[in-house]
């Protein structure tokens, strides 16, 4: 096990934090825990891994600190890009509310000052389950996603949660047969998106900008990553009502486009 403190410069919430990369409650990578604790899996470019994160004394801020643990061959991956997964890398120093921004915005930001977009830096890990998420209800998505990590995911290092699972390897994704699919809940199409797309995934982990990230899921067989790219604003939209209502389109797209 290894262990680490973080003193963040803001109040930071943990759940506002990280409830942008869960998959629904019964996300097998993602999970909230006694005390106000969350476990999180990864498959870090060192291996699997599993991080608890809490807040203590505080929660950022004002003396506040989070403290984390980490196991596994990714531990030390995890607690390093901790303060990157709960936004530290979100500049807001020009999030200044306007006169002209819509009610909800405002009101959002005023209610929510310690919301920072954070990044897992885990690219096709992120990809796969927007992929599952097109064209389909949540639950249903969140479904297959549960299904399939169930089926192909490797157990959880350390004294995760029960059922805790880390995200399968490329090659994994790629050699899942089409009956599974099918038992997941995912036709063809979202499976071959997801197929292709892990052909790439060296690609994919090594992009440095949005720009680049946009031309390279554009090239990918099977659809020129339009229903990825698409279904960026429906997500954020959906998340955006937890900050107080709906949020405008093109504000929820922003906010994808920074993660």
């Amino acid at each position: 096990m290894r262990e680490r403190e973080w003193c963040p410069p803001w109040p930071v919430d943990l759940a506002l934090a990280l409830d942008p990369h869960r998959r629904g409650t019964g996300d097998p990578t993602l999970r909230p825990g006694p005390g106000g604790a969350f476990w999180r899996t990864s498959r870090t470019p060192d291996g699997p891994g599993t991080l608890r994160v809490a807040l203590v004394g505080g929660g950022g801020g004002a003396g506040g600190r989070v403290a984390a643990a980490a196991w596994g061959p990714g531990a030390e991956w995890m607690l390093e890009t901790l303060p990157s997964l709960l936004g530290a890398g979100d500049d807001v120093s020009g999030f200044v509310p306007g006169h002209d921004w819509p009610e909800v915005l405002r009101n959002a930001v005023r209610r929510y000052p310690g919301l920072r977009i954070g990044r897992t830096s885990r690219v096709f890990e992120a990809l796969v389950p927007a992929v599952l998420e097109q064209k389909v209800v949540s639950t249903e998505a969140w479904r297959a996603w549960r299904w399939l990590l169930g089926r192909y995911g490797e157990p959880a290092p350390g004294p995760a949660p029960e059922g805790m699972r880390v995200f399968p390897e490329p090659e994994v994704w790629r050699s899942i047969p089409s009956w599974d699919w099918h038992r997941a809940g995912a036709e063809a199409v979202r499976a071959r998106t997801i197929a292709n797309a892990a052909r790439h995934a060296g690609k994919l982990e090594a992009i440095e900008g949005s720009a680049d990230a946009d031309r390279l899921l554009r090239a990918l067989p099977g659809g020129r990553g339009v229903d990825v790219r698409r279904g960026a604003p429906a997500l954020a939209r959906r998340r955006g009502r937890r900050l107080g209502g709906r949020l405008p389109p093109a504000v929820a797209g922003r906010l994808v486009a920074q993660r």
